[in-house]
């Protein structure tokens, strides 16, 4: 009698069944059984394995349990496409571009296989050979993400109008894909076709009405108009999907700016920065509002943070160069202002109410200010501002003011013996 020989594939449907219900221990269990029975040489166990290895972020242990697979059975394209896989997502294109190759010999009719082929090519920076395995890709068969990667490339390279005649090819194969309609919305902004854009902007919002990307790019074209309000209806929407949005926040304060109600603009920027420090955009209308609410010293904090972030952006050297002038005559001002106010002061009103008049001359003189006055102080500002023009007192008219206030120190006397 011949010995009964174990068959290899006898629990698959089992391993099968656990796998699709998302049971992963079990799953493992079954696996582990099946292994030990046929010596590790069931081959769908050792894929399936991969696959949860996989699924619990053990990206190396699945790479060596897929390329052993491939060892099992040398001809799959499958196991080649899940070697490549791995591989993409360790990081290794080019190797995974050698292996997608080599599954593509096997399997010339895969559009999966020529799709992250060009996904590969695309992290290499090789956006022509891209392009042509996506174009192979949607002649085998269209999907929407071939699409959106084609659309990427084009935008990589910076042509905008290829980028969009891709997009609208895809909403006419695929016409309820919000992501599609959004984007395609965000292209037209970009080109100032607004119209347009509300068109597709709309479409998206009518088959997702909680599609946040739309809602900011609806509530930006609203805002751009003047259409505060409602703008800040349609961010009220978004924020209870995503209330930790930076370009939400950014929005609803510049609507804030935009009713001339700068303490509530510079509270929702201050938490869109808080949420995006190193956001030029958010900085910079930071630094507008406060410009505009003449607090120049935060205008220049903000500005100057933008523009480390974004030296080429010629904007911000404008906006630095207006409150820097706004500055610097505030400083001339205020210097003039210490100075002149060193000479004469008022003492404090006496119980009768009237304020008598003292000279702050009459304190010994000296011909240098001590630190700390506001005569040192407005001369220290004044020379910073660049300010050219002498404030002190020149040494020969200080003996008429003391005549005169001593005058008058004397007109007050002699008015309050009368009284």
């Amino acid at each position: 009698k011949a010995p009964e020989l174990p068959i290899l594939e006898r629990r698959n449907w089992l391993i099968h069944l656990h796998y699709i219900r998302k049971d992963y221990e079990t799953c493992k269990a079954v696996i582990k059984e099946q292994l030990h029975e046929t010596q590790g040489m069931c081959e769908y166990a050792v894929y399936v394995q991969a696959l949860i290895m996989r699924l619990e972020g053990k990206i190396q242990q699945s790479l060596e349990l897929f390329q052993s697979c491939a060892i099992l059975n040398p001809k799959s394209s499958d196991n080649l496409k899940q070697v490549a896989r791995s591989l993409f997502l360790l990081g290794k294109h080019k190797a995974a571009i050698e292996v997608y190759n080599e599954a593509a010999r096997l399997n010339q009719k895969d559009w999966e296989i020529s799709h992250n082929l060009g996904v590969c090519y695309i992290y290499t920076k090789d956006f022509r050979s891209a392009e042509e395995q996506l174009n192979l890709a949607l002649q085998l068969n269209k999907h929407d993400l071939t699409y959106m990667m084609l659309g990427k490339i084009h935008l990589l390279q910076g042509d905008t109008e290829k980028a969009i005649d891709v997009y609208k090819s895809a909403v006419e194969f695929s016409p309820e894909n919000t992501e599609l309609l959004t984007t395609l919305g965000l292209l037209y902004m970009q080109l100032g076709k607004y119209q347009k854009a509300f068109e597709h902007l709309g479409n998206a919002l009518t088959y997702d009405p909680n599609n946040f990307k739309a809602i900011l790019a609806a509530g930006s074209m609203m805002q751009t108009h003047g259409d505060y309000d409602v703008a800040m209806n349609k961010y009220r929407v978004a924020a209870y999907s995503v209330p930790e949005s930076p370009p939400l926040w950014n929005n609803i304060g510049m609507c804030f700016f935009g009713k001339k109600k700068y303490v509530a603009a510079i509270s929702c920027l201050k938490r869109a920065n808080y949420l995006s420090p190193f956001d030029w955009k958010i900085l910079y209308n930071l630094g507008l509002v406060h410009l505009t609410m003449q607090q120049y010293a935060s205008a220049f904090h903000f500005l100057s943070a933008a523009i480390n972030l974004r030296p080429r952006m010629s904007e911000l050297y404008m906006r630095s160069h207006l409150f820097l002038t706004q500055l610097v005559e505030m400083a001339q001002k205020l210097g003039a202002a210490l100075q002149a106010g060193e000479n004469l002061y008022w003492s404090k009103p006496g119980k009768d109410g009237k304020t008598s008049q003292r000279s702050s001359s009459s304190k010994p003189s000296s011909s240098q200010q001590p630190l700390g006055t506001n005569q040192a102080l407005g001369q220290a500002m004044s020379s910073a501002a660049g300010y050219s023009k002498s404030m002190q007192i020149t040494a020969g008219a200080e003996p008429e003011k003391k005549s005169e206030l001593r005058d008058v120190n004397s007109q007050l006397r002699e008015k309050k013996s009368e009284l």
